[in-house]
């Protein structure tokens, strides 16, 4: 296992609940239900298992604007309420899109769950920073949860979709273990402090296919796992009224 080294040593894990804390609700495949009160929310970056092709989709970002990160895998602490179960995503312009990822999230029994999810990031923004950018729209999660336990030995096996449009283009599609592992994250939370209830972790993103249009009124991810089945989450994106002044 890769050793989670280069991140560094907080004590924000220590941080209490608060009222404006979203709870989300997941069922399990034994049929019942948990709640995860989310209290701390990461977006991890640049987070693929091949580093090198990590660098090279950095020298092609940087083509765009965006700048490089400082070291690579990133983690962008996310604003808490920024994790929803929505169907519905407003934005400022046309230029945003989503991210297929798993969510790895720590519920308020202290189990640790995985679900699919899609970072919404604002891709103007992402031009002047990253983390910024990841604090723009919501990061949304699907309503079905695996324990991490049932799955943690058979990534390879579980696919990871995205897809767009009314038709439902794929755009993004490989297998969960295309990224760095949970366990690995699992140690990065462990040294800062902050493998604890009410954890969220997003696991960054893999490669979208080109010639599909990011840019859509409609996302869909999924993950998808012969023996558990699927976990998915679908929303429409929509323009914010126009400002005054």
């Amino acid at each position: 296992m890769k050793k989670a080294s280069n991140f560094p040593v907080q004590k924000g894990g220590l941080m209490s609940s608060h009222p404006g804390n979203p709870v989300l609700e997941f069922e399990l495949p034994d049929g019942s239900t948990t709640t995860v009160t989310v209290k701390r929310l990461f977006n991890a970056g640049y987070a693929g298992k091949d580093q090198k092709e990590v660098r090279a989709h950095i020298e092609e970002l940087a083509e765009l604007g965006v700048p490089a990160p400082t070291t690579t895998p990133a983690l962008y602490p996310v604003s808490p309420y920024l994790a929803q179960q929505t169907n519905h995503v407003q934005v400022q312009h046309n230029e945003t899109s989503g991210e297929a990822e798993w969510a790895l999230m720590i519920d308020d029994q202290g189990r640790e769950l995985l679900t699919v999810a899609c970072d919404h990031t604002d891709r103007k923004l992402e031009t002047f920073g990253v983390a910024w950018s990841k604090n723009a729209s919501p990061d949304v999660l699907g309503k079905k949860a695996w324990p991490l336990s049932d799955i943690a030995h058979r990534l390879d096996e579980v696919i990871l979709k995205a897809w767009v449009g009314q038709d439902k283009t794929t755009i993004q599609e490989a297998p969960v273990s295309a990224l760095l592992e949970p366990e690995y994250w699992l140690d990065v939370l462990e040294q800062r402090g902050e493998r604890l209830p009410g954890t969220v972790l997003m696991s960054g993103t893999i490669t979208m296919k080109p010639g599909v249009d990011q840019f859509s009124e409609n996302w869909g991810v999924s993950l998808n796992d012969v023996q558990l089945g699927t976990i998915s989450a679908e929303y429409q994106v929509s323009l914010m009224p126009a400002p005054i002044g």
